[in-house]
């Protein structure tokens, strides 16, 4: 595949996108939950970080079950986040801005509330009825087969008016979509161009993997390698509910939607969530031919132990198979379903996680708050409110709430989140008076502002956007070392991802552009303990 210059990259590719969780950006309303807003009313903040899009999290009606993932109306705005007026405001504040707006899209699942699945329920003859997955009890009465929910238990329940159960591979509050029907999918179709019409330019698609079901609903295989404390869930091999033939078809038509309102300068796009292995996960981005999402999610930073040699292969793979597939590569460190990353790598190691995270090929995308270097908070058990967590309490890994807590801003109440006096719908960090927008803005040397340096990195250096890829040698296992090349321009990355002071030689020489320890040192100078330096290359 040709390797496109910079300036030839879709909005997309060259561009950061930013995970705003929108219950725990700002709460503009007093009410302790954020809101749309609130949200615009941060977008110049947004903007100042050097972000291309922001994500929202579900912002649709809903009885908020999953806040928010469980749809009640694709077409409305939930009332705790605003109106569809508030909704126009923030898109065209943030277009005024520069940065695009990206939704979430909820396919595989509606909630039990919404007027689909109301009429469903009125009996097997109901025209809805065909809108969700149905199934006679198994010969003895029981779930028709051994398929398990996310959040724990069987992926069933049992409507008894009708004495047939019902799929739900979360909530029982949130049951599937049948996507072999075709009205389903005209109406799932409809819900994208009506928000591409409010102006949105991208949508991240979740769970898209699931879409389709084994025809035969046979019983999944047992997981050997499962072991008693991780979720129930993973007690299986879910050959019969993920990543099924089906699905790239559903996932080729949402594509030509898409299409539909794309402009040689303008795509709409679409990232799909999908934890999968590489060799079935970059088959989602289809081909120049029958084109699927544009960016299938790739989490495996975030699942891989961090060790310079194990990251460093996985990039070197990736990075090969994205070139054999014609998919553009994608990264992310954390999101709000999981572990904030500089708890998971450590404060020494944050710096260099957020290098590797902006300068490696591909599109980034940040989580809110990541880039002041927020933390997992401890959530008291009287202050839990993740469905995931509580339905599985045995399992403390299985709880969301830790990553999803409000947004520091300041030193003053509810640090800037919320009015004083109101309670977040989440605690606080215990660190939110010296962590926060306002104690790092005017600190040149905070977290806040190494991730504005990198951000302005990639702007003026086009090698970090559209260059190639290579790692490179320094006979240290603990650094990992890459070169972006674009035309006659070279950066070096060195990533120090251990405590001892590394001899790196030529692979340093050149004139340092950042290092996280935000000093100069002389070209070929010793990589420090924990160390990311960005080097113009000879």
């Amino acid at each position: 595949m040709t390797q496109p210059l910079s300036g030839e990259l879709k909005w997309w590719q060259r561009g950061i996108i930013y995970q705003i969780y929108p219950r725990s950006f700002q709460d503009a309303s007093g009410d302790g939950v954020g809101d749309l807003r609130g949200i615009t009313g941060r977008l110049p903040y947004v903007a100042s970080l050097g972000v291309e899009a922001v994500w929202l999290s579900p912002i649709f009606t809903s009885p908020m079950r999953d806040f928010g993932y469980d749809v009640a109306d694709y077409c409305d705005i939930d009332p705790l986040f605003g109106n569809l007026e508030d909704f126009d405001a923030l898109v065209a504040e943030a277009h005024g801005l520069g940065l695009k707006v990206m939704l979430d899209y909820v396919p595989n699942h509606t909630s039990s509330d919404h007027p689909w699945f109301q009429e469903a329920l009125a009996g097997k003859g109901s025209p809805k009825r065909d809108w969700y997955v149905w199934r006679d009890p198994a010969p003895d009465g029981g779930v028709p087969n051994n398929w398990k929910s996310f959040f724990g238990g069987p992926a069933w329940t049992l409507d008894e008016a009708s004495g047939q159960y019902y799929l739900h591979q979360f909530l029982p509050g949130q049951p599937d979509l049948n996507w072999r029907n075709s009205e389903v999918r005209a109406a799932m179709a409809d819900v994208l161009r009506f928000w591409m019409r409010r102006g949105v330019d991208g949508f991240r698609v979740d769970v898209i993997w699931l879409l389709a079901e084994d025809e035969g609903f046979r019983d999944e295989p047992e997981n050997p390698e499962w072991q008693p404390g991780q979720i129930e869930h993973a007690s299986l091999q879910h050959i019969y509910t993920q990543d099924q033939p089906e699905t790239h078809a559903y996932i080729r038509e949402l594509r030509g939607v898409l299409d539909e309102f794309s402009t040689p300068e303008h795509d709409r796009m679409m990232v799909g969530e999908i934890y999968l292995p590489v060799a079935q996960l970059l088959p989602y981005a289809g081909t120049p031919a029958e084109p699927m999402v544009h960016l299938p999610f790739n989490f495996h930073l975030i699942l891989l132990g961090w060790d310079a040699a194990q990251v460093r292969a996985f990039v070197d793979g990736y990075d090969a198979a994205c070139r054999a597939a014609q998919s553009w590569p994608n990264w992310v460190l954390g999101n709000h379903d999981q572990p904030r990353f500089k708890s998971r790598v450590g404060a020494d190691q944050y710096r260099t996680a957020q290098t590797l995270l902006l300068t490696l090929r591909g599109t980034p995308t940040a989580y809110y708050g990541d880039e002041i270097g927020m933390e997992n908070v401890p959530v008291p058990p009287d202050r839990l409110v993740d469905p995931a967590g509580l339905q599985q309490p045995g399992t403390p890994s299985a709880g969301r709430d830790p990553e999803r807590t409000p947004m520091q801003w300041d030193s003053g109440p509810n640090a800037g989140f919320a009015p004083a006096g109101v309670t977040p719908w989440l605690p606080l960090a215990d660190d939110a008076d010296r962590v926060n927008v306002q104690a790092q803005e005017g600190d040149p040397h905070s977290d806040l502002n190494y991730f504005r340096a990198l951000t302005a990195l990639r702007r003026e250096h086009p090698a970090l956007l559209g260059g190639d890829y290579r790692s490179l040698d320094t006979g240290h296992a603990d650094v990992f070392a890459f070169e972006r090349t674009l035309g006659d321009e070279r950066l070096v990355v060195l990533l120090n991802f251990g405590g001892e002071t590394r001899e790196v030689g030529e692979v340093a020489g050149g004139e340092t552009l950042l290092s996280s320890l935000q000093d100069t040192p002389a070209a070929g100078s010793d990589l420090r303990p924990n160390e990311a330096r960005i080097v113009r290359g000879r």
